[in-house]
């Protein structure tokens, strides 16, 4: 067990390739479009607690929380077989499923996953790019301002549940700033550092502004998680200026490290996505560290 300061990872993923189903993680034919992860072929399958657990528990991870993974049927199915990892070995301690908030049953839908003790939030994937296939997580654009959507997105404060938040970088100034300013009664969790995927010049402006102005909206936290996705051959000096630019937007005590474990295990190792979150943030203050590492999560996850 790692004597380093303790993680609670906020953002994890477990699949069962052998008995479930889980149609992005098929392999591709060559005429589908290569989307933001590259080449899947190197993902573990399957990836299953002990899995999990033999690597976290080496690197001071106490807690985590566990993030739907794209299961092909009923969503659910994949809370329900979570949940019975946590009751068997206690881990995640938390729990955010897939929901179609589209769907005019959504209401009924969340109270199938709040079933599930460990529940704890939302997320409907809606990254969508007009260009590139590649970059798309959801079948239509703008879904955040969607009528339909919205109705959906409102029966989650009152369910006291939080949305995590993936979309592109393109999208955080027109859709995503408008959705926190409609719902400030919702917490929403920014995803994957706010998904730096293109770096060209326009690219990185986009991304910039769209964190300054989610991170002006008091109910956006942000995890800073998912670099390997924005760059696969990353180093340390090259994820420093997000890594310090979000946190600097943020503030410490809302931002919560995460590993994005297995997806990030295509471009690095465990240890290293750990070991690289450690030193990038070693020149704070042990307080604004713990908050970073374990505190934000803890609280907004209620774990």
């Amino acid at each position: 067990m790692s004597t380093a300061e303790p993680i609670v990872d906020s953002h994890h993923h477990l699949w069962d390739t052998v008995n479930n189903n889980y149609p992005w993680l098929v392999p591709p034919s060559p005429s589908d479009p290569v989307g933001v992860m590259g080449d899947l072929t190197g993902l573990p399958r399957p990836w299953l607690i002990d899995d999990y657990l033999a690597h976290a528990e080496r690197n001071g991870i106490i807690k985590s929380v566990h993030v739907e993974a794209l299961w092909g049927d009923d969503p659910v199915d994949e809370t329900r077989w979570v949940q019975a990892v946590a009751d068997q070995h206690g881990f995640p301690h938390g729990i955010v499923p897939r929901v179609e908030l589209r769907d005019p049953a959504v209401g009924e839908t969340i109270d199938r996953h709040l079933e599930s003790p460990n529940v704890r939030g939302v997320r409907e994937c809606v990254n969508w790019d007009d260009e590139d296939p590649g970059k798309r997580f959801c079948d239509s654009g703008e879904l955040m301002l969607n009528p339909s959507w919205r109705r959906g997105f409102a029966d989650l404060a009152a369910r006291d549940l939080s949305f995590d938040l993936y979309c592109n970088s393109t999208q955080l100034l027109p859709e995503a700033v408008h959705l926190a300013c409609a719902f400030p009664e919702t917490q929403i969790v920014l995803e994957h550092t706010g998904t730096p995927f293109d770096r060209s010049e326009e690219g990185l402006r986009a991304w910039r502004d769209g964190i300054a102005a989610m991170a002006a909206q008091e109910n956006v936290v942000l995890k800073l998680s998912g670099m390997g996705m924005s760059d696969h051959d990353w180093t340390v000096d090259s994820i420093r200026p997000f890594i310090l630019g979000a946190i600097e937007a943020f503030g410490p005590e809302r931002c919560m490290f995460a590993t994005n474990t297995p997806a990030d295990l295509l471009y690095s190792s465990f240890e290293a996505i750990v070991k690289a979150f450690r030193e990038l943030i070693a020149d704070f203050s042990a307080g604004e560290r713990a908050a970073m590492l374990s505190g934000t999560a803890t609280r907004v996850y209620r774990i």
